[in-house]
């Protein structure tokens, strides 16, 4: 049977190429302006702010999304320059780790008819648990991220590279840092839902660091982080249908670091000869 006729595949499926989308093309920034640490810490931010909406009563993913985008934007308003420092990353790193298990604690003492598999599923993902209404949802909210990002790319890819010349030439640095930040935050919320916190910065990290190492022009670069991110997912979740011991949080990010271990392998290098030619018959 074909696994598409399936709906618990169909909608992960949907769900998770969007959300691959939106994380390749938010990751490829997030390494290229060496925030990755940044990721990392929303991560253990976004397990914190489900399990607080958990333990409240509310629907997680007002705790997702709303403790990733505040924390990450509080990141960058106490860094320099909107680019959140290793320094505050650092003394908020334990203390959001810490409040998760006591959020967690707090949802499966104090509510009787709490699932005690929650904090499981926060942190390992569920994508083969979405309903065809939250697949959608996140359809629609990682198509509005990758909007975001591509619309933001000329100007913050100028502000990554060169971020003096670009406050200099009247691009708005700051406010755009925040920006990116807020971006960074809600990819982070909407992840999570396919390969939890806990394994989240590789989605994000994985398939730009191998773009990057595969060229260095900043849009391919892009768009590549993009592809790559997207056909790790399909192999990942494809893998998780065909072998059901294996968790799909786990095939998805097997596979995205074993295309980023295969980006150190030589590469054939072009001839000397039809290097020469190919670059004079540029200049002519």
């Amino acid at each position: 049977m074909n696994a598409l006729s399936h709906p618990f595949f169909l909608h992960a499926v949907l769900a998770g190429t969007a959300i691959a989308a939106a994380a390749g093309l938010v990751g490829y920034f997030l390494v290229l302006r060496a925030q990755v640490f940044t990721g990392d810490a929303l991560s253990h931010t976004a397990f914190t702010g489900a399990l607080a909406a958990l333990a409240i009563g509310w629907d997680l993913r007002i705790g997702l999304f709303a403790t990733t985008i505040g924390v990450a934007v509080l990141l960058g308003l106490l860094g320099r320059r909107s680019r959140a420092d290793d320094v505050a990353i650092g003394s908020a790193f334990s203390w959001i780790l810490g409040l998760g298990v006591f959020f967690l604690t707090l949802y499966t003492t104090s509510r009787s008819t709490a699932d005690g598999n929650a904090g499981t599923s926060v942190l390992f993902g569920s994508i083969f648990g979405l309903s065809a209404s939250a697949a959608w949802t996140a359809v629609v909210v990682a198509g509005v991220l990758c909007l975001a990002v591509l619309g933001l790319a000329r100007p913050l890819l100028f502000a990554s590279v060169d971020e003096a010349v670009a406050a200099a030439r009247g691009v708005p640095v700051r406010l755009l840092g925040l920006g990116f930040l807020a971006l960074v935050g809600a990819c982070a919320a909407e992840a999570t839902q396919a390969v939890g916190s806990l394994l989240l910065l590789g989605l994000l990290a994985a398939p730009a660091g191998a773009a990057q190492r595969l060229t260095d022009r900043p849009y391919r670069a892009l768009a590549l982080a993009a592809g790559l991110a997207v056909a790790e997912m399909w192999i990942g979740l494809g893998v998780a249908y065909a072998v059901p011991s294996m968790p799909p949080s786990f095939t998805i990010l097997a596979t995205a670091t074993l295309v980023y271990a295969a980006t150190y392998l030589p590469r054939p290098q072009p001839r000397r000869g039809a290097g020469s030619r190919t670059a004079y018959a540029r200049t002519t």
